[in-house]
Parts: structure tokens; C-alpha cells; sequence
């Protein structure tokens, strides 16, 4: 690994210079991992029918629901490795490498047997209906038999990125999309395979990925790897690694909890092909969003490390950089699905002249619209909550995520489809973000005032 890779070069290097040299791979890396939903519901939407993607968008609570413990897992362990390098103590973080395996392991395993055992329930419950329950199944119960592989995928590829090789991270995760991409075209429209083909190419591609991210982490040349006393529990740092990771986790089980909300609410006022289109729509939305988290994984090893080193200005600095680029990014995101809403979600749904597929474009076309309303300020709340994050502020981050879903998000649903029907489903999304964005200007104001006037009282982790 060069000096210019090296975790010690985050407390010296320019930090525009850091964090295009950190973002940039992470960018390209979520990109391309959100690619997979997006690749997935391409696929089954030409290649099986309006009904599959409205079975795929089904799937993702329980999905949700999964990758919350990852995230919990992955990002808790990725800022406290920053923090305890940034501390000088390499040793401890090779001991998060280890509980990372472990953790996942466990959590990926106990997911999959609980999932498996009452699927036809869960989906019920998502807001599947006759119809749609056969290709919800199929898919989720071939992802779930490789739970504990995406956990793992996930959770050291995060570690790998942290550790000072973003570049590779980012490689990884690369050849993962494009040989998903490729099984996707092999298994559905070589093979017929159908929806389970999706299943197989994403379960298929993250197993190839995990075995060159063992590969690395085994060689004695890596900045971190494994050591065989790495791999029991160490109490003490699985509590900083839950504690860290809780907001990533509530985040992503208030997600779960309003997707179901979200779904159970469309079909009693719209529908099947309303589930479709939110699947459609949201998807689009998060593809932006996933360049924002680019940018807040690129900032986290630098705002980590500076913060567990005292320097607050480069961390600030480094903040306000990403919420310029964020800020940016949500904007063109908001232009292009206003501006040529048809063309997007064309490319999910082809006009065959069949019923189903002309309701579910305009569905999709109306959402998508109101979807993104709020879009542009969406960047800013990602950063100011991720920041909080990183600097080992879980409880000012568990509150920004939880208010934006469950205080408002949750009781708009309630409140607005009774007058507005469909639509009013599709308005709640941003007014919450608008209400939430203004609670996290708030909050990263009063931090950094004390950030500023009482500099002595930061880094306690």
C-alpha cells in the first residue's frame, strides 16, 4: 500500500484532495451497488412483466430488514476502525476485523432461518396479494439462503475501504454489479429462469466479490488482516461497534417499517401496480441518494480520524465540503426526474399496450414527480446525519433518522391518503423531508457550537 493510501496521511493531506481520493471510489462503489435493485427491476420488468416488479418491490422490507443489521455492523465497525486508528491503535482494529466476520455471521444466519420459517407471513404482511405472493417468494427466499454471504460482502468491503483501499473497495464491488448484470441477462432471458434468476445473479456475483475480499484480508502485506485471536467476541468492542451502528440500524428498520406502511397503504387505495410504481420510483430516488452516501463514506475515514485526533477544523471542513458535492448531486437528481420523468421510468417498463403496463407508467411517471420534490435538501440531511455518525454521536443521529420516518413519514400516512388518496401516500415522503432537514440544521448548529467553544469535551468513545 502506498504512503499516499496510508490512514496516516488523513491528518496531513489537503482535504478536498482526501476526499475526492476517499469519495470518489465510494461513489462509484454505491453506485454500482445500488445498481443491483436497479439492474435486478430492469430485468424482471422486460424480461417477466409488470406483476414481477410489483413481487420484487415486495421483497424489500424483509430486505430492509436484513440490511439493517449489516449497516449496523458494517458502518459501526468502519467508524470506530477510523476513531482507533486515528487513536494510534492498530491492534484494536484488527480486532474489529475479526467481530466483523463473527458478527455477521451470526446475524446473517439467524435472519435467514427466521425469514425462511414464516416468508409466506411476512409477505402478507408486507402487502402482497394472491397475485403477487409467487414471485415475491421466489425471490426472497433464494436471497435469504445467501443472507449471511451479502452480510459478510457488505460488512468487509467496508472494513476494506476504512483500512486505506478505497480503490479496490470500489473495484470489488464493480466486478460484483457487472457479474450480476451478466447472470441477470444469462439466467432470466437466456435461461427463463424468471424472477428466481434475479435472486441467483445477486446471491451468485456477492459470493465471488466475498472470496476476493478474504483473499485480501489473509495476505501479510494488508494494512489490516486477519489474525487468528481476532476471531472471538471482544465484548468491549462489539458495545462501541452496536452502540456506533445503532443509527445506520434505525435508520434502515424505520425504512423497513415505512415500506411496509408504504405498501400496505397503495394496495388498500391503489393496488398491485401501485406497489410497482413506488418500487419503480423509489429505486430511481435512491440512486442519487446512494452518491450522497458515496460522499459521507468518502468523508467518514477523514472526519473519523481527524475527530479521534483533535483536529475539529479539518472535520468541519471536510463536513461542509460534502454538503456542497451532496447538495449538487441531489439537484441533478431532482432536474432529471422532472424534467423527463417518461424516459426514466421507461427503462423499467416497456409500453406493450397491454393494461398493466400503461397504468403502471403512469403510476410510476406521477410518483416519481412528487417523489423527488424535496430531493435537493435530501443531501444535506444525509451528510448532517452521517456526521453525527461518524464523530460517535449515535444518539443525534438515531434522532434525525427516526423523526424523518417514524414522526413524521408514519403519521402523514395516516393523515393523508384518506383526503388524497393515492397521491396523498406519494406527498407525505417529502413533506418529511423537508420537516427533518430542518430539525438536522438545528442539530449540526448546536454541534458545532460546541464543537468551537468547548473543544475539551469531545472524543469520549
Amino acid at each position: 500500500m502506498s504512503s499516499q493510501d496510508s490512514p496516516l496521511s488523513l491528518g496531513t493531506d489537503s482535504i478536498s484532495k482526501l476526499l475526492f481520493r476517499y469519495a470518489m471510489p465510494a461513489i462509484i462503489a454505491q453506485v454500482a451497488a445500488s445498481l443491483y435493485n436497479i439492474v435486478d427491476s430492469i430485468f424482471v420488468g422486460q424480461g417477466v412483466g409488470p406483476l414481477a416488479i410489483t413481487g420484487l418491490a415486495l421483497t424489500m422490507p424483509m430486505m430492509n430488514l436484513s440490511a439493517a443489521f449489516g449497516a449496523m455492523v458494517g458502518a459501526g465497525s468502519a467508524a470506530l476502525t477510523s476513531i482507533r486508528l486515528g487513536q494510534g491503535n492498530k491492534a484494536a482494529a484488527e480486532n474489529i476485523l475479526g467481530n466483523v466476520v463473527l458478527l455477521n455471521v451470526v446475524l446473517g444466519m439467524a435472519i435467514m432461518l427466521f425469514g425462511l420459517v414464516y416468508i409466506d407471513e411476512l409477505l402478507y404482511f408486507f402487502g402482497a396479494s394472491d397475485q403477487t405472493l409467487p414471485y415475491a417468494r421466489e425471490y426472497m427466499r433464494i436471497i435469504l439462503y445467501g443472507n449471511t454471504i451479502t452480510h459478510l460482502f457488505h460488512g468487509l468491503n467496508n472494513m476494506l475501504r476504512v483500512a486505506g483501499y478505497p480503490n479496490k473497495a470500489m473495484t470489488i464491488t464493480i466486478i460484483s454489479v457487472m457479474l450480476n448484470a451478466v447472470l441477470d441477462a444469462l439466467f432470466i432471458l437466456g435461461l427463463d429462469w424468471g424472477i428466481a434468476g434475479s435472486a441467483w445473479a445477486t446471491v451468485l456475483s456477492q459470493t465471488v466479490s466475498l472470496v476476493l475480499l478474504f483473499a485480501h484480508f489473509m495476505r501479510r502485506d494488508s494494512f489490516l488482516r486477519f489474525h487468528r485471536e481476532a476471531f472471538h467476541f471482544h465484548w468491549d468492542l462489539v458495545k462501541g461497534i452496536t452502540t456506533i451502528g445503532m443509527a445506520p440500524f434505525m435508520i434502515q428498520t424505520c425504512a423497513c417499517v415505512v415500506v411496509i406502511l408504504v405498501n400496505t397503504t397503495l394496495q388498500r387505495y391503489g393496488g398491485d401496480l401501485s406497489i410497482g410504481a413506488y418500487g419503480i420510483a423509489n429505486r430511481v430516488a435512491f440512486l442519487f441518494t446512494m452518491v450522497v452516501l458515496g460522499f459521507t463514506q468518502g468523508m467518514q475515514p477523514i472526519v473519523g480520524y481527524n475527530y479521534g485526533a483533535r483536529k475539529y477544523d479539518r472535520a468541519l471542513k471536510t463536513m461542509w465540503l460534502t454538503v456542497g458535492w451532496s447538495v449538487a448531486t441531489t439537484t441533478l437528481g431532482f432536474l432529471v426526474c422532472e424534467i423527463f420523468p417518461h424516459q426514466v421510468v421507461g427503462m423499467f417498463v416497456s409500453e406493450d399496450g397491454s393494461g398493466d403496463a400503461t397504468a403502471l407508467i403512469d403510476a410510476s411517471v406521477r410518483g416519481l414527480r412528487i417523489l423527488v420534490a424535496m430531493l435537493p435538501i435530501v443531501g444535506f440531511n444525509i451528510v448532517a446525519g452521517n456526521f453525527f455518525q461518524h464523530i460517535g454521536k449515535p444518539k443525534r443521529a438515531i434522532l434525525l433518522s427516526v423523526s424523518r420516518q417514524m414522526l413524521f413519514i408514519v403519521p402523514l400516512l395516516f393523515f393523508l391518503p384518506p383526503i388524497y388518496g393515492v397521491d396523498g401516500v406519494w406527498y407525505a415522503i417529502p413533506i418529511a423531508d423537508f420537516v427533518s432537514t430542518a430539525l438536522a440544521a438545528v442539530l449540526l448548529l448546536l454541534q458545532i457550537r460546541k464543537l468551537r467553544q468547548n473543544p475539551s469535551s469531545e472524543v469520549s468513545i
